[in-house]
């Protein structure tokens, strides 16, 4: 039991520290990148190369002044930015992040907490986080920070169906909702990473936790555009910073959650050498270095997103959600459903390699109808002029 603890804490510390100081590099990154793309230098001025900016920027934010308008709800609007943090952090509990590690007293496994209930309490606890945008629009007493945290809410209830479905779909592959698990199921050949044989099921997760964590092209409740920012209009200093913080940790662990449910998780690609046991201090830096890069990838891809594609209209960001998304998540399950017992059921088929590609065939001739002869521009409200 004090082993059980003192892991429980150590592991507790690593992955919190990590995902902070990473959400302030990730600031630092994001700048970096986007100057890079647009030909600009971007910060480079405190510490070498700018690697000191977001420290600055931290500095920056504790010494503002706090300010608090005269008529908001006072408790309400200094906890609403906690609600919108906390989720955040306590999401990266369940996601496994490298193989076990071992030491003379037993086998450390390395996951704050290995819950049988897996990817469902991620689900449960980042949707939490609507709270305390709803709560920041309502609290500051500003007619436009509520509108802003309405339709933020509405935004996030709206693709939090969507990113359910998708993960129904690893569910009925893999026949158990531990992420620990879902990453064993995947270590049989990178064609049994659930990327090949649940492909639609990705792009769904894949646009839906581009909506949740409200990054480009689905920034409305904070768009630039704007007259004001949206529901943290009211916020100053550090409260203000803590949005900030929740929207970079909460794409984090979308980041996670990509790689573990669909590319293996810590897997490291064409070996098996790190599947099983014995298991060694290289084997877990190595999964740890891979579940990183893999990670990054997806951080890379949130970023170049954001600085590559122009924002939808609102009517377009709800249309997609609600009479493309959802719809087509639904269809798409019992399309997979009846795949799936059709090949192990009335076939007899083991999940192998050739599994994963009969049903990496399903989704291709699923997929491609709808976005080459279906979609057109029809499918999201507004986005074509109708012909007279």
């Amino acid at each position: 039991m004090t082993f059980f603890l003192i892991t429980s804490i150590g592991k507790i510390l690593v992955v919190f520290t990590v995902i902070m100081v990473g959400v302030a590099l990730l600031t630092l990154a994001e700048r970096r990148i986007c100057a890079w793309m647009q030909d600009r230098l971007g910060p480079n001025r405190v510490g070498f190369e700018g690697l000191l900016q977001p420290a600055a920027d931290g500095l920056k934010n504790l010494l503002k002044e706090e300010t608090l308008p005269a008529q908001a709800d006072r408790t309400l609007f200094m906890v609403a930015p906690a609600l919108a943090f906390v989720p955040a952090l306590l999401t990266s509990a369940v996601v496994p992040f490298g193989s076990p590690l071992s030491t003379r007293w037993g086998d450390v496994p390395l996951v704050v907490a290995d819950l049988p209930v897996g990817f469902l309490y991620i689900l449960a606890i980042s949707s939490l986080g609507v709270y305390g945008i709803v709560l920041a629009g309502w609290s500051s007493n500003n007619k436009y920070s509520l509108l802003g945290g309405l339709r933020a809410s509405a935004q996030m209830i709206s693709y939090e169906i969507a990113l359910g479905l998708s993960t129904v779909a690893v569910l009925l592959l893999v026949g158990n909702v531990t992420l620990s698990a879902v990453v064993a199921r995947q270590q049989q050949s990178v064609l049994t990473w659930n990327v090949f044989p649940l492909a639609l099921a990705y792009f769904i997760f894949t646009v839906a936790a581009f909506a949740e964590t409200n990054r480009l092209p689905f920034d409305l409740p904070e768009a630039e555009a704007e007259l004001i920012a949206g529901y943290h209009t009211e916020y100053s200093a550090m409260k203000f910073s803590m949005f900030y913080i929740a929207e970079y940790a909460n794409m984090v662990t979308a980041s996670a959650l990509m790689a573990t449910l669909f590319f293996g998780g810590w897997d490291i690609p064409f070996t098996h050498w790190d599947d099983a046991p014995p298991w060694t201090v290289w084997k877990t830096l190595a999964t740890i270095l891979m579940f990183c890069l893999k990670v990054a990838c997806f951080l890379f891809l949130y970023i170049w997103v954001r600085w590559t594609l122009p924002r939808f209209r609102y009517d377009q960001l709800m249309a997609l959600g609600w009479k493309v998304m959802l719809p087509f998540a639904l269809a798409y399950l019992a399309a997979l459903a009846t795949a799936i017992w059709v090949l192990h059921v009335r076939l007899g088929w083991a999940y192998d390699a050739r599994f994963a590609l009969a049903l990496f065939g399903m989704n291709i001739a699923i997929g491609l109808p709808i976005v080459f002869v279906l979609d057109r521009g029809r499918l999201v409200v507004g986005s074509v002029t109708e012909e007279a």
